[in-house]
């Protein structure tokens, strides 16, 4: 069965032609029928005059639900490409989390004349979010909720959401919060139960106290720590003081995981700079690889300038060199898993950024009793196939020196890099692999050239 999507051909020609003729009815239309996925596709092979073009020529509303359904670096660039008076309608539109999202990614100059460009409200509610840290909760929340004070009435409540039926008609709302005079919150009402309870009844005698919520200042890790213990699809966000300032989505925090695992992921990959689309200029995607591996070839020549000084060493006795990358990945890979241990525990708050000396201490232990046996292992390994003992000595004493030295730096590098407000999983893979390969190197050569005459001999 062919995909309906598939007879759509090449839809970004479509667009064009759309767009061509100014249709705005005609170019909302074949975006509902193409689907986000292709909206997507499409915004990405249209020239960039014609991207702005779709949007001005949309509604804001209309042209909010494009922004919306596509990558957030591309909704960036969609935004920027607006002038200030023309972007700002459009994100009046959008939920306040994707706003500041948008807006934190803008320069701030650009971001201040949009702001200064939206309704009041909206810009208000922005620039709060603005203020957080964005993988928190304070980041990841929204500020579309309903709440009402703890003396006002059922028929209150009913009242305000028939007057503001349209107005709340984008709210996700599963919940009503009650509030004290200080906005802190006191409670919680289903519903159900504004539509079964007297209307003349105080909010604060028929609101579920003790409700769960969550503070600005937790991170995401805490988050999905949260949502995975309750099964619940939202909740109240407060601040230190008990303050009502939010309400979190569980879906919010599902995606804001997947985000930071993709610039995880791209991180070490080698694409710095957030994420790349081959919709960007060439110039700067250029950069941005250029960057990163620009680092990595000075610390590749680094590593090899410990080979160069030992080259007599090499040439004596050449079979050195069929196990130099054997060390080098071996142990590389005994420090990646130190590193992944300790982003994990600083992630779930197991371990701080100070706490330096008992990682090493928990670490080398590991490091001597791994390192012995695949030492051991490597060691049998060339003595078995060179017949030569000493060999065997040099190459396993060296990778179990060198799997101490990467598993004691690997622990060590992501709470260095957290203290120096560095990303550890960008960090942490290029510096572990040009330490590994130079000790690996240098012990190697140096434990060889004591032991020369006899490996030759």
């Amino acid at each position: 069965m062919t995909d309906s999507t598939d007879q759509l051909g090449a839809p970004w020609e479509t667009v064009q032609q759309i767009i061509a003729s100014a249709d705005a009815q005609g170019l909302e239309s074949f975006l509902e029928r193409i689907g986000p996925a292709n909206t997507a596709r499409a915004i990405s092979r249209i020239a960039p005059e014609d991207r702005t073009r779709l949007l001005t020529l949309l509604d804001p509303d209309a042209a909010a639900d494009v922004i919306e359904e596509v990558p957030e670096a591309q909704a960036v660039d969609l935004i920027e490409a607006l002038d200030p008076k023309e972007a700002a309608p459009i994100l009046d539109e959008m939920a306040s989390d994707r706003q500041a999202d948008l807006l934190g990614d803008l320069d701030r100059p650009e971001a201040e004349a949009i702001l200064q460009n939206m309704a009041p409200e909206e810009a208000a509610d922005a620039r709060q979010l603005m203020a957080y840290e964005p993988e928190t909760t304070g980041g990841i929340m929204i500020t579309e909720y309903l709440a009402y004070a703890q003396q006002q009435r059922v028929s209150d409540v009913l009242l305000d959401l028939q007057a503001n039926q349209e107005a709340y008609a984008d709210y996700n709302v599963q919940y009503v919060y009650v509030t004290d005079d200080q906005g802190r919150l006191k409670g919680v009402l289903r519903l159900r139960d504004l539509l079964f309870t007297p209307r003349q009844a105080a909010l604060e005698d028929v609101m579920i106290t003790g409700a769960l919520q969550v503070n600005t200042a937790d991170s995401l890790d805490e988050l999905n720590e949260f949502f995975e213990q309750h099964e619940l699809q939202g909740a109240p966000v407060v601040e230190a003081d008990g303050r009502l300032v939010g309400v979190v989505q569980h879906d919010d925090v599902q995606a804001a995981s997947t985000r930071r695992a993709d610039r995880q992921f791209l991180g070490v990959s080698g694409i710095v700079g957030g994420e790349e689309f081959r919709s960007m200029p060439l110039l700067l995607r250029s950069r941005r690889r250029l960057s990163w591996l620009s680092i990595n070839i000075v610390l590749n020549i680094v590593a090899a300038s410990v080979i160069a000084v030992y080259q007599d060493t090499l040439a004596a006795a050449i079979t050195l060199a069929v196990f130099l990358p054997m060390i080098s990945d071996m142990s590389g890979c005994s420090g990646n898993q130190a590193v992944a241990v300790s982003m994990r525990e600083l992630a779930l708050g197991l371990v701080r950024p100070q706490e330096l000396a008992r990682v090493f201490f928990k670490e080398i232990g590991l490091g001597v009793i791994n390192g012995a046996a695949l030492g051991l292992c490597l060691g049998a390994v060339a003595i078995l196939w060179q017949g030569n003992a000493y060999l065997g000595l040099v190459v396993g004493t060296a990778l179990a020196a060198n799997t101490i030295v990467a598993v004691s730096i690997g622990g060590l590098l992501p709470l260095v890099l957290k203290r120096l407000r560095l990303d550890p999983a960008l960090v942490s893979a290029p510096i572990l692999t040009t330490v590994t390969d130079i000790c690996g190197f240098f012990l190697v050569f140096s434990i060889a050239t004591l032991v020369l005459p006899l490996l030759t001999g």
